[in-house]
């Protein structure tokens, strides 16, 4: 299985989404500092994700999700999460 994710920054409450093979560990390499792009922003809670059995169904949803209307839906779709985390 892959995994496309969405994490939010519990530092500055910003969205990063990656995909992976191994969602546990991923999340785990962010939180502890391996990854260049989100080092200086952690801690990360897990906020989405979504399974794919093929890795390029799951990259075509990554790019799409960082998209502006890929950001757009991340948004609508986490609306009561995003209300109530305030």
């Amino acid at each position: 299985m892959f995994y496309v994710y969405v994490l939010q920054s519990i530092k500055d409450r910003l969205f990063y989404t990656g995909y992976t093979c191994d969602l546990k560990r991923r999340l785990d390499e962010h939180n502890n500092g391996e990854n260049f792009s989100t080092k200086l922003r952690r801690p990360f809670k897990l906020v989405y994700y979504e399974a794919s059995y093929d890795e390029k169904d799951a990259k075509a949803r990554e790019k799409y999700l960082k998209s502006g209307m890929g950001k757009r839906y991340i948004k609508n779709r986490l609306n009561f999460f995003l209300s109530i985390s305030k």
